[in-house]
């Protein structure tokens, strides 16, 4: 009510509805005179009598005269004034659409008629792969019998055309309520599962990151496709893109000398052909196809944008390593950065201290945390400490997707590396079973995440798997993430790479 009453005094609706009134009352009052004028005109009676009748009924034809010519004269009167009244300019009407809050109700409600209303296209997309793979054997002979006969016969654009109106047919005879259910792939009914009417944070969290990330994969669906396209015609590959200019010059000529008949047949038996046997065959036969399909092989060999940009990355290096004095591996090149950065840090530490305290007042000094020492808080031996990059930790927030309660699934905290593990203080006071404590050779896999892909940026998460949870563990909201990456991967790179050379 407040937003509306806002919107009355905003736009003074009521003034614009008295104005409107008065042109309305303005334009009867017009019309009332035209009538008038008309009708004055129509009744005028000549001043002088006529003596002979013959004149008497020259003035009864011209009185009908006079009729016809007013009643013509009124109706163009008001066709022409609907017109002026139809193109009158009026200010435009700024109208601002409301957006919806966000809910987890309307979001699966809105996925759910996404898929509804993507089922068609699927369907025929469905039925075309299946006409093509020859699921149905009969059906895809007679399809190719009936399509190449209408195309030597110049009847591929009727045929289609027949098909079209077949297909409305059959929608019109299933609307009136007729069961017709023809389909080369049998469909499988998917079981729908009623809409939950009250979710928790954490599954509400969940449905936003699953939505999240299914458009995120159709974003770089997309974008690798119009990437690929652009690239195409850019001369980014002039092998590529050289093949297609021949072709297209090809075409230019033979349009421009073969009749459009022969033109026609001519494309009409290839796209049959290639449809029903050369991409069958290539379907069975994978060497085949990489070897001899020239379209496929364009397009999968077409680079998208993040290719080309590790491909330059990928020149740069071996400039680099042809010059002279690099002979260094890259490997060699991080561990020697890591231990130079280690050893700053650790005389940046020495520096700091103050002069008269031995080396274990020091240690103990600098490898304490805001609960008390190190290896007590996370139960840990005495030679667990901190490593000199992360001396006084990484604040960040803990997201365990495992869990369902809002108070267990995100933590906020403060995240340490050791030699050997990788520790999360919880900020929360008297919390000690909220802390969590990894070891680094239990992590089967750790990567840059993104919490929500919609955001700009690169993200500021790690995602840590291991076996004892099913969904990574994410620490997020990171200012320093790129840093803390490389510090543990390089730690469990190296303990990774000890055990296994112990081993064997």
């Amino acid at each position: 009510e407040e937003e509306l009453r806002k919107l009355r005094e905003e736009t003074n609706a009521e003034t614009l509805r008295q104005e409107l009134e008065k042109e309305r009352q303005r334009r009867l009052e017009l019309e009332q005179r035209v009538n008038e004028v008309l009708k004055a005109r129509t009744e005028e009676v000549p001043a002088a009598q006529q003596p002979a009748k013959p004149q008497a009924q020259a003035n009864g034809t011209e009185k009908r005269s006079h009729t016809v010519s007013s009643r013509l004269q009124k109706w163009f009167c008001d066709k022409f004034g609907e017109y002026v009244e139809d193109f009158r300019f009026q200010p435009e009407e700024n109208t601002v659409e409301t957006e919806e809050p966000l809910s987890a109700r309307r979001l699966t409600e809105n996925m759910r008629r996404l898929k509804r209303g993507a089922k068609p296209v699927t369907n025929f997309v469905k039925n075309l792969s299946a006409l093509s793979d020859w699921y149905s054997i009969y059906t895809s002979a007679i399809a190719f019998i009936i399509y190449m006969n209408a195309v030597w016969h110049g009847w591929a654009i009727p045929m289609f055309l027949f098909l079209a109106i077949l297909r409305l047919s059959l929608n019109y005879l299933i609307a009136r309520g007729w069961r017709i259910q023809w389909s080369i792939v049998p469909e499988v009914s998917e079981p729908m599962e009623p809409p939950k009417e009250d979710l928790t944070v954490s599954e509400k969290f969940q449905l936003v990151l699953d939505v999240a990330q299914k458009a995120q994969n159709l974003f770089g669906k997309m974008a690798d496709i119009l990437e690929k396209i652009k690239n195409l015609f850019m001369w980014v590959q002039p092998e590529i893109t050289q093949k297609l200019y021949f072709t297209l010059w090809a075409a230019f000529i033979a349009s421009c000398f073969l009749p459009y008949r022969i033109i026609g047949l001519g494309m009409g038996l290839y796209a049959g052909i290639k449809f029903f046997l050369i991409d069958f065959i290539f379907k069975r036969c994978p060497r085949l196809r990489t070897k001899y399909d020239t379209p496929y092989i364009i397009w999968t060999s077409l680079p998208t944008d993040p290719q080309l940009k590790e491909r330059s990355n990928a020149t740069v290096s071996r400039r680099l390593a042809k010059q002279p004095g690099y002979c260094c591996s890259s490997l060699g090149i991080v561990f020697l950065l890591l231990q130079l950065q280690t050893a700053a840090s650790r005389s940046y530490v020495g520096s700091s201290a103050p002069a008269g305290i031995s080396k274990d007042e020091e240690t103990s000094r600098f490898h304490t945390t805001k609960r008390g020492n190190f290896h007590e808080v996370f139960n840990l031996s005495e030679s667990e400490r901190p490593l000199a990059v992360c001396e006084n930790g990484w604040r960040c927030c803990l997201i365990n997707r495992d869990r369902k309660m809002p108070t267990d699934y995100i933590r906020n905290g403060v995240l340490y590396v050791t030699e050997n593990y990788l520790c999360f203080e919880s900020s929360k006071s008297g919390s000690s079973k909220r802390n969590k404590v990894i070891k680094l050779t239990d992590i089967t896999d750790i990567q840059k995440y993104k919490v929500l892909s919609v955001l700009p940026g690169s993200g500021m998460g790690i995602a840590v798997s291991t076996p004892s949870t099913q969904k990574p563990l994410v620490f997020g909201a990171m200012v320093h993430r790129d840093e803390a990456f490389e510090t543990i991967f390089s730690q469990y790179l190296k303990i990774t790479s000890a055990s296994s050379s112990s081993e064997s």
